[in-house]
């Protein structure tokens, strides 16, 4: 494995083993608290619509609502500055604090001032720089970044913290409770913004019409920012803007459910600055007049306009800074953002973030943890496509190193695999996103790839130079392909059939787990249903994972030619692997052209929930095997889930008498290539365990485990000690 990798999964480990179980306990709780909040409202989705709409229609508007919000912030006595990067927007907020002859700033936690490394800025200026929140503030007197967008110091126990009070303060009495702590805390931060003279806050929102911020926090010390200094510096970026505070309605109901399951957060803001309260001096205890309090809204660009014209990653402006994206991200649950997270921004949509204010170099570091699960689809309250964001990004890292010198065994894995990618693409993505080349490989020359591939020195040579790492189970090849099996048969056509389908021989259906294959069709035929095997095998989703979009908009074409005349003709699509499944309804609107892909979008299903129409419909149940009150233990694909069509294969499953007991882990941790890639081992590991301990109860340690997708299947088969089947083979009569 290169150095690079070595490094990696050295450092993920490192935080598995010092961080990871406050982390995943933590967002969990969030993800956990955001599923029983959103339940609770009426209409979730409606108000999901009508944020991103509002979203939309601000970026869309923004250079003009940003010279509408100049005129309100200057007609409330304020000044708006527009910064173009970094180091304007830290210039002018330096030369507002000498202005104020400011030695003191308290600051109320802001993202952007992250982004912009204020505090460092205004330090060089000999400014004592004092984060007020109480998680900033930790991470603060620890010298330690951010682990988490809404919940900075996630990663840090009670016990650490309260080592760190001691360490730093030497208390009179020892810190050890919560309550304790906190009173600590307020105390010395209650003093510090008393002797402060500018106070630094960011914002949520802010609001053309009337210049009105606001400010959604757990703790209140925004407003004590604002209220006991007299000079107020809002720093935030320029796609906070919205056009009216009607607005604000939907953001509001959905942020704090979004972010922490709180159905409000504890302290929501509304303020039109400069504010219309007196002026105090602590020291002498006096009020002066509202109208010495002075108002400055920095709005910075650094970057975000052109992200604005990046048709890929403009969404990234719609985020309003929730974090349901790494909250319910089984990757992020493990690592948090010292591993999953750039400069500033982590989780999911930092790969958005970081390309677009940083550069595709520091998204680089953390983007192949997005696994494009899509999870974090349905739980971003705007709606976001954050793994399509990070799958363009991963593109153009790919193509950020055309130039790379080739070296033998790159140029020998680019012979054996051709594809639409310039070359000094990652020898590692590469070959996963070219494994239909290896699947046919191993497929013809079966059983001996398989003895080859398992001996110590290939094992050894496959983890040296393309990082596969050896502790994985490698997939079997069968020399008898799903798809040469089907062609071989005879009264393949069923001649009373009232419908045929067309079952998409994904690859590991066709060239791994031929069964399966069978089974679906024994299945579809025992319900009356004649069954075609199209040619085209290669859905795209292998070089998709990769960041290699050329090459799968190529294999998606090929899907397309090869299905879409079928879908014409009047055939529905099944498909056995929901990963390809989600492929054809989601990211083919991305790949193909609007008639091809509304054309198998629309007319594509998932195995058992074909199997679930079917029967629906008057199909005779009893032609498939009678489950008998078998006990099941079962786990349903990421993908289906974000589909909604995981309650299928439950119904289908209790109609045929199987005790069915589902998992609730959402994630197997397998995602395809990645639990193979050694720097991420331990990660995939760490996720699948949460699976794997459901399954190892008193009661499911000895049901029959059954998974739907190909690498929930893997992951089981690894993790357990027991084998795993995909459910069609458990109703397919013989």
């Amino acid at each position: 494995m290169s150095d690079a990798r070595t490094t990696r999964a050295d450092r993920i480990r490192h935080i598995l083993e010092t961080e990871g179980a406050a982390i995943e306990q933590n967002t969990q709780g969030f993800n956990d608290g955001r599923y029983e909040s959103v339940a609770a409202l009426e209409d979730y989705e409606a108000l999901k619509r009508e944020s991103r709409e509002i979203k939309e229609d601000a970026i869309e508007r923004l250079p003009e609502l940003l010279d509408e919000l100049r005129e309100a912030v200057e007609a409330n006595g304020g000044t708006l500055y527009l910064a173009d990067n970094a180091a304007d927007a830290n210039e002018y907020v330096r030369q507002v604090v000498d202005d104020a002859d400011g030695e003191r700033v308290v600051k109320s936690k802001s993202m952007t001032t992250e982004e912009l490394e204020l505090n460092d800025v205004l330090k060089t200026d000999g400014v004592d720089v004092v984060e007020t929140d109480l998680g900033e503030w930790v991470l603060q007197l620890a010298n330690e970044a951010p682990s988490h967008i809404v919940a900075p110091a996630i990663h840090k126990s009670r016990e650490s913290i309260a080592e760190l009070f001691e360490s730093r303060f030497d208390p009179e009495e020892p810190l050890e409770s919560a309550e304790e702590l906190t009173r600590f805390a307020r105390e010395r931060l209650g003093e510090q913004i008393a002797d402060a003279d500018v106070g630094v806050t960011g914002a949520n929102f802010v609001t053309a019409d009337s210049g009105t911020m606001a400010l959604v926090t757990s703790e209140g010390n925004a407003r004590k920012t604002v209220a006991a200094t007299d000079v107020h510096v809002a720093v935030a970026g320029v796609e906070k803007v919205i056009p009216t505070v009607e607005d604000l309605a939907p953001f509001l109901e959905l942020i704090g459910r979004s972010g922490t399951g709180q159905d409000i957060t504890s302290y929501v803001s509304l303020l039109t600055p400069p504010v219309d309260s007196p002026t105090l001096d602590f020291a002498a205890d006096e009020r002066g007049a509202p109208e010495n309090r002075e108002f400055h809204l920095v709005l910075v660009d650094n970057g975000r306009m052109a992200m604005r014209q990046d048709d890929d990653l403009r969404e990234t402006l719609y985020c309003i800074r929730c974090s349901a994206c790494s909250n319910s991200c089984a990757n992020f649950q493990q690592v948090g953002g010292h591993v999953f997270g750039g400069e500033t921004y982590s989780g999911g949509i930092a790969t958005g973030w970081e390309a677009g204010v940083e550069g595709t170099d520091v998204a680089e570091e953390f983007n192949d943890l997005c696994t494009g699960c899509s999870r974090c689809v349905n739980a971003c309250p705007v709606g976001i496509d954050i793994p399509w964001i990070n799958t363009v990004v991963r593109d153009r890292i790919n193509r950020g190193d055309v130039d790379a010198d080739e070296g033998a065994v790159e140029w020998l894995v680019e012979g054996l695999t051709p594809d639409a990618e310039p070359s000094g693409v990652d020898i590692q993505k590469r070959l996963f996103g070219n494994f239909a080349t290896v699947a046919r490989l191993g497929s013809v020359t079966a059983p001996l790839s398989n003895w080859m591939a398992n001996t110590d020195v290939a094992r050894a040579l496959a983890e040296r130079f393309v990082g596969i790492d050896r502790r994985r189970d490698l997939p079997q090849f069968q020399r008898e392909t799903f798809r040469e099996w089907a062609a071989a048969r005879d009264g393949l056509a069923l001649a009373d059939a009232e419908r045929t389908v067309v079952l998409f021989p994904d690859l590991y259906t066709n060239h791994v787990q031929v069964e399966r294959g069978k089974a679906a069709v024994r299945t579809l035929e025992a319900l009356g249903v004649t069954v075609r095997v199209p040619d085209v095998t290669a859905s795209g989703r292998a070089p998709l994972s990769q960041g290699m979009v050329a090459t799968a908009q190529e294999r998606a074409e090929e899907v397309a030619e090869a299905l879409v005349p079928h879908v014409e003709s009047g055939y529905d699509v099944v498909v056995i692997e929901p990963s390809d499944h989600a492929l054809f309804q989601r990211e083919y609107e991305k790949l193909l052209d609007e008639p091809a892909h509304e054309a198998l979008a629309e007319n594509s299903y998932e195995l058992l929930e074909y199997v679930y129409g079917l029967l629906a419909n008057g199909a005779d149940a009893d032609e498939l095997a009678d489950g008998d009150g078998e006990r099941v233990a079962y786990h349903s694909h990421c993908q289906q889930r974000t589909l909604g069509v995981e309650r299928y294969t439950e119904a289908v499953l209790d109609e045929r008498d199987f005790d069915v007991v589902t998992s609730d882990a959402e994630c197997c941790g397998m995602a395809g290539s990645f639990g193979y890639k050694q720097e991420y081992y331990d990660v995939s590991v760490a996720v699948g365990e949460d699976l794997t301990a459901q399954f190892r109860t008193e009661g499911t340690a000895d049901r029959t485990v059954v998974a739907s997708g190909t690498s929930c299947l893997d992951q089981l088969d690894d993790l357990l000690e027991r084998p795993s089947r995909h459910p069609i083979e458990l109703l397919a009569p013989e």
